[in-house]
Protein backbone atom coordinates (compact mmCIF):
# COMPACT_ATOMS: atom_id res chain seq x y z
CA UNK A 1 0.00 0.00 0.00
CA UNK A 2 1.60 3.25 -1.08
CA UNK A 3 1.45 6.85 1.08
CA UNK A 4 2.14 7.14 4.57
CA UNK A 5 0.26 4.37 6.79
CA UNK A 6 -2.77 5.23 8.72
CA UNK A 7 -2.70 6.32 12.86
CA UNK A 8 -6.56 5.11 12.63
CA UNK A 9 -7.48 2.46 14.19
CA UNK A 10 -7.44 -0.44 11.46
CA UNK A 11 -9.76 -3.83 11.30
CA UNK A 12 -9.57 -7.05 9.40
CA UNK A 13 -12.47 -9.31 8.33
CA UNK A 14 -11.15 -13.01 7.09
CA UNK A 15 -13.50 -15.27 5.63
CA UNK A 16 -12.17 -18.90 5.61
CA UNK A 17 -13.71 -21.82 4.08
CA UNK A 18 -12.88 -25.32 6.55
CA UNK A 19 -12.62 -28.34 6.21
CA UNK A 20 -16.07 -29.77 7.78
CA UNK A 21 -14.87 -32.76 8.74
CA UNK A 22 -12.24 -31.28 11.09
CA UNK A 23 -14.09 -28.64 13.02
CA UNK A 24 -12.52 -29.49 16.58
CA UNK A 25 -9.04 -28.63 15.08
CA UNK A 26 -10.25 -25.76 13.34
CA UNK A 27 -11.68 -24.41 16.47
CA UNK A 28 -8.38 -25.08 18.63
CA UNK A 29 -6.56 -23.72 15.22
CA UNK A 30 -9.06 -20.09 15.71
CA UNK A 31 -8.54 -19.60 19.48
CA UNK A 32 -4.91 -20.14 18.81
CA UNK A 33 -4.95 -17.34 16.43
CA UNK A 34 -6.74 -14.99 18.69
CA UNK A 35 -4.23 -15.90 21.78
CA UNK A 36 -1.34 -14.75 19.68
CA UNK A 37 -2.68 -11.58 18.35
CA UNK A 38 -4.03 -10.24 21.61
CA UNK A 39 -0.29 -10.59 22.83
CA UNK A 40 1.00 -8.36 19.90
CA UNK A 41 1.28 -4.54 20.50
CA UNK A 42 -1.47 -2.55 18.88
CA UNK A 43 -4.34 -5.34 19.62
CA UNK A 44 -7.40 -4.42 20.27
CA UNK A 45 -9.52 -7.13 20.07
CA UNK A 46 -11.25 -9.81 18.45
CA UNK A 47 -13.96 -12.16 17.68
CA UNK A 48 -14.86 -15.05 15.44
CA UNK A 49 -18.23 -17.07 14.29
CA UNK A 50 -19.38 -20.05 12.28
CA UNK A 51 -22.53 -19.80 9.75
CA UNK A 52 -24.36 -22.69 11.56
CA UNK A 53 -22.75 -25.62 13.72
CA UNK A 54 -21.83 -27.94 10.54
CA UNK A 55 -21.25 -24.53 8.18
CA UNK A 56 -17.43 -25.03 6.48
CA UNK A 57 -17.76 -20.92 6.86
CA UNK A 58 -15.62 -19.32 9.50
CA UNK A 59 -15.75 -15.25 10.09
CA UNK A 60 -12.77 -13.90 12.00
CA UNK A 61 -12.46 -10.04 12.88
CA UNK A 62 -10.02 -8.58 14.17
CA UNK A 63 -8.18 -4.68 14.93
CA UNK A 64 -5.64 -3.30 15.91
CA UNK A 65 -4.75 0.18 17.44
CA UNK A 66 -3.09 1.40 13.31
CA UNK A 67 -1.88 0.22 10.23
CA UNK A 68 1.79 -0.60 11.57
CA UNK A 69 0.51 -2.26 14.44
CA UNK A 70 -1.29 -4.45 12.11
CA UNK A 71 1.62 -4.68 9.39
CA UNK A 72 3.72 -6.11 12.14
CA UNK A 73 1.49 -8.69 13.44
CA UNK A 74 1.08 -9.76 9.96
CA UNK A 75 4.51 -10.06 9.08
CA UNK A 76 5.56 -11.76 13.02
CA UNK A 77 6.54 -14.85 13.10
CA UNK A 78 4.38 -16.52 15.29
CA UNK A 79 1.50 -15.56 12.60
CA UNK A 80 3.08 -17.19 10.34
CA UNK A 81 3.38 -20.45 12.15
CA UNK A 82 0.02 -20.08 12.95
CA UNK A 83 -1.23 -20.03 9.50
CA UNK A 84 1.35 -22.78 8.39
CA UNK A 85 -0.99 -24.80 11.12
CA UNK A 86 -4.08 -24.92 9.50
CA UNK A 87 -2.91 -25.71 5.80
CA UNK A 88 -4.23 -28.66 6.30
CA UNK A 89 -7.88 -27.84 6.99
CA UNK A 90 -8.17 -24.03 5.63
CA UNK A 91 -9.71 -24.44 2.29
CA UNK A 92 -9.84 -20.82 1.40
CA UNK A 93 -9.82 -17.60 2.57
CA UNK A 94 -11.36 -13.90 1.66
CA UNK A 95 -9.66 -11.16 3.58
CA UNK A 96 -11.00 -7.30 3.93
CA UNK A 97 -8.82 -4.36 5.78
CA UNK A 98 -11.36 -1.95 6.68
CA UNK A 99 -10.46 1.76 7.92
CA UNK A 100 -12.27 5.10 7.79
CA UNK A 101 -14.59 5.85 5.02
CA UNK A 102 -14.03 2.00 3.61
CA UNK A 103 -16.76 0.93 5.40
CA UNK A 104 -19.88 2.89 4.15
CA UNK A 105 -19.77 1.06 1.04
CA UNK A 106 -21.51 -1.53 2.66
CA UNK A 107 -25.01 -1.81 3.23
CA UNK A 108 -25.81 -0.39 6.90
CA UNK A 109 -26.37 -3.13 9.44
CA UNK A 110 -25.57 -4.36 13.19
CA UNK A 111 -23.37 -7.07 13.56
CA UNK A 112 -23.08 -9.48 16.33
CA UNK A 113 -20.02 -11.88 16.65
CA UNK A 114 -18.75 -14.81 19.20
CA UNK A 115 -16.16 -13.70 20.87
CA UNK A 116 -14.02 -16.77 22.93
CA UNK A 117 -13.03 -15.80 26.37
CA UNK A 118 -12.19 -18.48 29.25
CA UNK A 119 -15.69 -18.58 30.39
CA UNK A 120 -17.48 -19.13 27.23
CA UNK A 121 -18.39 -17.56 24.01
CA UNK A 122 -20.05 -13.64 24.66
CA UNK A 123 -21.59 -12.01 21.93
CA UNK A 124 -20.78 -8.66 21.30
CA UNK A 125 -22.52 -5.86 18.56
CA UNK A 126 -20.57 -4.15 15.90
CA UNK A 127 -21.75 -0.81 15.44
CA UNK A 128 -23.59 0.21 12.27
CA UNK A 129 -22.34 2.03 9.72
CA UNK A 130 -22.95 6.32 10.09
CA UNK A 131 -26.12 7.42 8.69
CA UNK A 132 -25.85 8.50 5.26
CA UNK A 133 -26.94 11.86 5.63
CA UNK A 134 -23.74 12.10 8.29
CA UNK A 135 -21.78 10.08 5.35
CA UNK A 136 -22.67 12.99 2.21
CA UNK A 137 -21.80 16.03 5.07
CA UNK A 138 -18.43 14.42 5.88
CA UNK A 139 -17.50 13.39 2.78
CA UNK A 140 -19.25 17.17 1.39
CA UNK A 141 -16.61 18.93 3.86
CA UNK A 142 -13.46 16.95 2.53
CA UNK A 143 -14.05 17.69 -0.93
CA UNK A 144 -15.37 21.03 -1.08
CA UNK A 145 -11.65 22.37 -0.07
CA UNK A 146 -9.59 20.58 -1.60
CA UNK A 147 -11.85 21.31 -4.57
CA UNK A 148 -11.81 25.22 -4.04
CA UNK A 149 -7.98 25.00 -3.36
CA UNK A 150 -7.45 22.77 -6.52
CA UNK A 151 -9.94 25.49 -8.99
CA UNK A 152 -7.53 28.57 -7.14
CA UNK A 153 -4.44 26.90 -7.92
CA UNK A 154 -5.25 26.00 -11.43
CA UNK A 155 -6.38 29.07 -12.48
CA UNK A 156 -3.49 31.18 -13.38
CA UNK A 157 -2.27 27.92 -15.17
CA UNK A 158 -1.56 29.26 -19.16
CA UNK A 159 -4.76 27.48 -21.45
CA UNK A 160 -6.67 25.97 -18.08
CA UNK A 161 -9.57 27.97 -18.75
CA UNK A 162 -9.75 27.39 -22.64
CA UNK A 163 -9.72 23.60 -22.09
CA UNK A 164 -13.34 21.85 -22.47
CA UNK A 165 -15.11 21.71 -19.41
CA UNK A 166 -15.35 18.08 -19.58
CA UNK A 167 -11.08 17.77 -20.01
CA UNK A 168 -11.11 19.91 -17.07
CA UNK A 169 -13.58 17.98 -14.97
CA UNK A 170 -11.50 14.61 -15.99
CA UNK A 171 -8.19 16.58 -14.76
CA UNK A 172 -9.45 17.42 -11.61
CA UNK A 173 -11.56 13.86 -10.64
CA UNK A 174 -7.99 12.38 -11.55
CA UNK A 175 -5.89 14.71 -9.14
CA UNK A 176 -8.13 14.76 -6.48
CA UNK A 177 -9.50 11.23 -5.94
CA UNK A 178 -6.34 9.71 -4.74
CA UNK A 179 -5.97 12.77 -2.22
CA UNK A 180 -9.52 12.60 -1.60
CA UNK A 181 -8.93 8.37 -0.62
CA UNK A 182 -5.85 8.38 1.23
CA UNK A 183 -5.31 11.64 2.75
CA UNK A 184 -8.52 14.21 3.22
CA UNK A 185 -11.13 11.11 3.96
CA UNK A 186 -9.65 9.51 6.83
CA UNK A 187 -8.05 12.72 8.74
CA UNK A 188 -12.14 13.45 8.10
CA UNK A 189 -13.34 10.69 9.66
CA UNK A 190 -11.13 10.58 12.55
CA UNK A 191 -11.62 14.31 13.15
CA UNK A 192 -15.48 13.65 13.06
CA UNK A 193 -15.56 9.70 14.85
CA UNK A 194 -17.69 10.70 17.67
CA UNK A 195 -19.61 12.25 15.92
CA UNK A 196 -20.53 10.31 12.79
CA UNK A 197 -20.58 7.26 15.59
CA UNK A 198 -23.27 9.12 18.00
Amino acid sequence: MSGTPSSAPITVSIRREVDPTRIAEATAWVQTGVNLASAHPGFLGSGWVRDGEDSHHWHMLYRFTDEAALDAWEASSERAWWLSMGEGFVRSERTKRRTGIEGWFDEPSTETISVPTSTGATTVMVAPSPPRWKQAVSIWLGFFPVNLVFTYLMSPVPGWNGLPIWLRVLTTTVVLTPIMTYWVLPWVTRTLRHWLNR
